[in-house]
């Protein structure tokens, strides 16, 4: 978990707030923790990363190419609605370090803060329809978010600044030791037959692609159960307890528990192979007389709606810069078997729209 220590003027006062917000690496709901520290490091406060306190604004790569004057003179606020250690934490931290190192923002701090309260809906309205300080507001905002929300509240992308989509990402699911089964296929016989077979994941997209799942192997939700957790974090803790029998994660967040044995890659929900150590999940035409099924996740950033032209323009092309460097290409991209795929402002607004009518279309909204 990237955090970066706040000024000393402020330690003072705000010490028992980021203690209490950091003393888990599973913080819950409205947790605040400032980031520019190592992933190790998520229960402790550290050093100032990034720039030193006498670095100005003129001495590192300032938004390169930004077409906006506007800039960052105070804190920076990033909300995350899923909890820490999931995709979109992992997400969120690593643009707010890579920023940070390559004084992106002025030299300014950024505090992420995970809110999950009504599964995520209360953090993104609060961002929604804030008017102080908007310039200032960051969300983490995807697939998975837009898509509970449009089903659940009268919330819409348009109440928001839709300021970049970074990446595309994809699901696999995953079986710890306990599991019974030997493979996913042994798991659907099972679950023809009566035997109720238990998945866990997060919200959105993990849903999504579990009922796209179901309807092509042609089980029921009775016969195949979902339990839905705040993030795939929070899913895997539940696996490796032996709470279900398999969960549903994305790469980034589920490859170091496959590394250390602890999780075993056992379907790609892909139309594609994953690489790397999640290479032995088969494809699920593989397995069966079935057609692969995948829900592609777009992961993006947005703001409130109350945000200026000028400050969207910056946040957009400091986005971008961030896309650009080896880090985010070799050690968030690549690491993470994500697909490289950048949207400034205008083409995510465009993107995520039409994402959000083709969804609502099926729905009959």
């Amino acid at each position: 978990m990237k955090r970066k220590v706040l000024s000393a003027l402020l330690i003072g006062a705000m010490t028992a707030a980021v203690l209490v917000g950091c003393g888990s690496s599973k913080a819950g709901s409205g947790s605040t923790t400032a980031a520019g520290s190592s992933q190790a490091e998520k229960t402790e406060t550290s050093a100032a990363a990034g720039t030193s306190a006498e670095a100005s604004s003129d001495t590192g790569t300032e938004a390169a190419g930004s077409e906006s004057a506007w800039k960052p003179e105070k804190t920076i606020n990033w909300m995350v609605t899923s909890s820490a250690g999931g995709g979109s934490d992992l997400f969120t931290r690593t643009i707010g370090d890579i920023m940070t190192k390559e004084n992106l923002v002025n030299g300014q701090t950024i505090v992420v803060t995970n809110k999950t309260d009504g599964a995520g809906e209360i953090g993104r309205n609060e961002v929604a329809t804030t008017k102080n300080n908007a310039d200032y507001q960051l969300l983490t905002f995807n697939s998975g978010d837009l898509m509970p929300m449009v089903t659940n509240t009268k919330n819409r992308a348009s109440n928001f600044r839709i300021l970049a989509v970074m990446a595309v990402d994809k699901q696999l699911l995953l079986s710890d030791s306990a599991t019974p089964y030997k493979d996913f296929a042994e798991a659907i016989e099972k679950a023809k037959s009566g035997t109720v077979v238990h998945v866990g994941g997060s919200k959105g997209d993990d849903i999504a692609t579990f009922k796209k799942l179901l309807e092509e192997i042609g089980v029921t939700e009775d016969q195949m159960t979902y339990t839905t957790y705040n993030s795939t974090g929070d899913a895997i803790t539940a696996a490796l307890g032996g709470h279900v029998d398999y969960v549903m994660a994305k790469p980034a967040a589920c490859t170091e528990y496959v590394t250390s044995g602890d999780l075993k890659p056992v379907l790609a929900l892909s139309t594609e192979r994953f690489g790397g150590n999640l290479a032995d999940a088969p494809k699920l035409s593989e397995i069966g007389d079935y057609k692969d099924v995948e829900v592609p996740v777009w992961r993006g950033v947005a703001a409130p709606q109350a945000m200026s032209d000028e400050a969207a323009q910056y946040w957009s092309d400091t986005l971008k810069a961030v896309s650009e460097t080896g880090d985010w290409k070799e050690n968030y991209i690549s690491k993470n078997m994500l697909i490289a795929d950048f949207m400034d402002t205008k083409t995510a607004t465009d993107y995520v729209t039409k994402f959000e009518s083709d969804y609502l279309a099926t729905l009959s909204k």
